[in-house]
């Protein structure tokens, strides 16, 4: 099995949802760190979902989570990892158009 680190980066986030990262075929993927950085002046709100293909649910990490102007949410870290299975993903949104930056990162195993 092949472990691979990698991450996927998203700029400009806006109203409109983002899949920033979607597990590969014959992938699980662990997300060992998720952040959304504020570019905007004033407060935004973001949220955040993982999908579950193969249970076809999806689940809230965080919903309306404010994140204050040049700042940053750290939504996965430190003890707390998401794991992905093939085709599984993180969808990020936030309130405001082009306000956020999303940085996640993975280990891939295959």
């Amino acid at each position: 099995m092949a472990n691979t680190f990698k991450n996927a980066l998203s700029a400009s986030v806006g109203a409109t949802p983002v899949d920033v990262y979607t597990a590969g075929s014959g992938v699980t993927a662990t997300v060992i760190g998720l952040t959304v950085a504020n570019r905007e002046s004033s407060t935004i709100n973001v949220d955040v979902q993982v999908t579950d293909t193969s249970g076809a649910v999806t689940t809230y990490l965080v919903k309306a989570a404010p994140v204050p102007s040049g700042g940053s949410l750290v939504i996965v870290g430190g003890d707390q990892k998401v794991v992905l299975e093939t085709t599984d993903k993180i969808t990020v949104t936030s309130d405001t158009a082009s306000s956020a930056d999303v940085t996640v990162s993975i280990l891939e195993q295959s």
